[in-house]
């Protein structure tokens, strides 16, 4: 990889080993049009999904909206701590509002059906993925962020209801700051040749 350009579209294989994800709050306008999120959503079911269950489902957050979030946000934080300070407060609050475009990815998962949730659940990462790459390659960044409001049911109950989960945050935009590297395992730790157990 060229260590000075990340998200290199030149070409798939440049563009893989380059992919790399922006920081919300540093992210500008402009973002993906209407058309252009129809369009990140439609490459992003081509994923793998066993069974065709479609186990996903995106909702858009509308600039007008920001408000409305970073207040159920806030609320559920504080039922969970009521003692929670102005700046934690603030921190979880601002995730609502990084960025020009806000999409919100579930999880949900098909619960009559042979194939087993943790594939359902696979899925979904892998549409996740695929929302990332399909953003990139329109020229905006984009990033995947979780964080407490993820895992919170009230705050799932602003966007869905059990069993549906938020998978994920997900913000594009433009890059205000040429993104740096971070910190990547070695490859021998990964990459492994099976050495199975002797016979008995």
């Amino acid at each position: 990889m060229n260590e000075n350009k990340f998200n290199d579209l030149s070409s798939v294989a440049a563009y893989l080993p380059s992919r790399r994800s922006g920081r919300p709050r540093d992210m500008v306008a402009p973002g993906p049009s209407d058309a252009q999120i129809e369009e990140i959503v439609s490459i992003a079911m081509r994923t793998p999904d066993h069974g065709k269950l479609a186990p996903w489902r995106v909702i858009s957050v509308g600039d007008d909206q920001r408000t409305r979030l970073a207040q159920g946000i806030h609320s559920g934080y504080l039922k969970q701590r009521p003692a929670a300070g102005r700046i934690e407060l603030e921190s979880l609050e601002s995730m609502a509002c990084h960025a020009p475009t806000l999409l919100v990815l579930m999880s949900s998962p098909v619960e009559s059906t042979k194939i087993p949730l943790w594939e359902q659940e696979l899925s979904c990462g892998a549409f996740a993925m695929n929302m990332l790459h399909a953003g990139h390659s329109m020229g905006f960044v984009g990033s995947w962020i979780t964080g407490w409001p993820a895992f919170n049911d009230d705050v799932r109950d602003l966007f869905g209801q059990a069993p549906e989960k938020i998978a994920g945050f997900f913000y594009f935009g433009t890059c205000a700051d040429e993104p740096t590297e971070r910190p990547r395992p070695e490859l021998g730790a990964i990459l492994s040749k099976w050495a199975p157990p002797p016979a008995e």
